[in-house]
């Protein structure tokens, strides 16, 4: 069978890597002129970043699907445990958060805060151990085709109290507010609002504590490297269409006006951008983009102590903060970021004596309207100047050896990101299952999806389930009904 996969981030070459150990002719297009999609790399002048996701999580969920193309995981990639996974910083506060995967350590880092709250940290995890098996593992492993099958989790989502903003969920646990900040914030990495989303998410501290964080030498972009190793990939070339008739993809044009055709396409671009690819009118109901985000990558000349491999700077006005770059969209004043560090675990990322740092802050997309041509250079002076003023790096700005920028413009212009979004469809209740793009189109039977924009959604983890369910789709649709093979000749 002749697959063709539109984008190669993780989710598009892990399901392609899959169907491809399975016996299926499989190529990857992609628009970039490498593989990796958000999880791209950047090297400059002996510093290394990785340009998108930082903090592997699930260890599991990578095994599984290195196993299911063939590979070895452990074989294939050197990955080490964080010890903490990461920091939290508050301007104005000299306390500071550490997160481990230990209880015990986690109880002893609440106390600091609150001895009231650190008694609650054993009976907020042991209740998320059944949100985290029965409502995210359970559901993270199957598609959601029919609105009975959201229909049916509904009630166990409402017995297990998930349902309210994830938020209000901490809160009712904790009291302390910078207790409720360290334990509601992990939506945010996957373009969530805390006070939005439902509870559900709040399982993304209990997987945490469960399967710790971790990191690959080399960068996340490492996994991309042994993914795509021997794939038929064609970089460079951008689709410009999805061809189909009837009920049936047909295969994809390019946008240098070759085409490739196909039994099955699979499109790991984002899903926002599908009904113009099928040259389809835009849905009624629109779905909601993430947030975007602003990225320096700096090289410096010195390491920064008061950064850990993982650090989040948050700044005052938290909760105003986050209502900024997602609901008013406007450009905040005050600053919450997260600095990634890797050379405190793999000296090689930086230049010798160096940091490679990477600071991301969350913003507004595009529907704000903010010019980033005009604005990117005062919003980096700005937050480099807060680094120095509200958490000692000091000398941070004249420190700089080599730096580079990414935008919401480059989210739109490079990966093709509706609104230049940073993280894809919002995962709100309204937006998730059932209710955000399906693995399997449903109209064209033969058009499959992958990426944070499908079900289960965004995060290395989610992407990985994804392309398990979308992989499964497309062998069980293969056996049920014989398809047309392409001709040998119709490339």
């Amino acid at each position: 069978m002749r697959v063709v996969v539109i984008g190669a981030g993780l989710g598009g070459l892990a399901v392609a890597r899959r169907l491809r150990h399975d016996g299926h002719d499989v190529t990857v297009v992609e628009r970039q002129e490498a593989p990796g999609g958000r999880a791209y790399r950047l090297r400059d002048a002996g510093y290394t970043w990785d340009t998108g996701p930082s903090l592997v999580t699930m260890p599991w969920v990578l095994e599984e699907a290195f196993a299911a193309g063939g590979l070895d995981l452990r074989s294939e990639v050197t990955m080490r445990r964080l010890d903490p996974m990461y920091r939290i910083r508050w301007a104005g506060d000299e306390r500071h958060f550490d997160f481990a995967d230990d209880v015990g350590r986690l109880e002893a880092e609440v106390a600091r805060f609150s001895p009231r709250d650190a008694r609650r940290v054993r009976p907020f995890l042991d209740g998320l151990e059944p949100v985290y098996r029965s409502v995210i593992l359970d559901a993270g492993r199957r598609p959601f085709l029919r609105a009975g099958d959201f229909a049916r989790l509904v009630p166990r989502m409402a017995r297990l109290g998930v349902l309210p903003p994830l938020h209000a969920y901490v809160a009712r646990a904790f009291r302390h507010p910078r207790v409720r900040e360290a334990f509601s914030f992990h939506s945010l990495f996957i373009g969530g609002d805390p006070f939005r989303v439902p509870a559900l998410y709040a399982a993304l501290v209990y997987l945490q504590v469960a399967d710790g964080g971790w990191y690959v030498d080399g960068g996340v972009y490492a996994l991309v490297e042994a993914l795509a190793r021997d794939l038929d990939l064609r970089c460079g070339e951008p689709v410009e269409a999805i061809e189909w008739s009837g009920e049936r993809a047909t295969g994809v044009r390019l946008a240098g006006g070759g085409r490739i055709a196909a039994d099955v396409v699979i499109s790991n671009a984002d899903v926002l951008r599908t009904p113009a690819l099928l040259g389809r009118p835009a849905p009624r109901r629109r779905l909601r983009p993430t947030m975007s985000c602003f990225l320096v990558y700096m090289g410096t000349r010195r390491r920064w102590p008061g950064l850990l491999h993982h650090t989040l700077l948050v700044g005052p006005g938290y909760r105003s903060f986050i209502r900024d770059v997602t609901r008013r969209g406007v450009v905040p004043r005050t600053f919450s970021t997260y600095v990634h560090a890797p050379s405190r675990t793999e000296a090689a990322m930086a230049a010798p004596g160096g940091d490679s740092l990477a600071v991301l802050l969350p913003t507004p997309n595009l529907r704000g309207g903010t010019d980033w041509t005009a604005a990117a250079d005062e919003v980096r002076d700005a937050l480099v100047a807060d680094m120095e003023r509200s958490y000692g790096l000091h000398g941070l700005a004249a420190d700089v050896v080599v730096e580079h920028r990414m935008t919401p413009l480059d989210f739109e212009r490079r990966l093709g990101a509706e609104w230049g979004n940073a993280f894809s469809i919002e995962p709100t209740l309204g937006q998730s299952a059932y209710f955000r793009v399906p693995n399997r189109d449903r109209r064209i039977r033969n058009l499959y999806f992958v990426g944070g924009g499908t079900h289960p959604g965004a995060g290395i983890p989610g992407v990985l389930l994804g392309a398990a369910i979308t992989g499964d789709l497309v062998a069980a649709d293969a056996a049920a009904a014989p398809r047309r093979r392409v001709p040998a000749g119709a490339r």
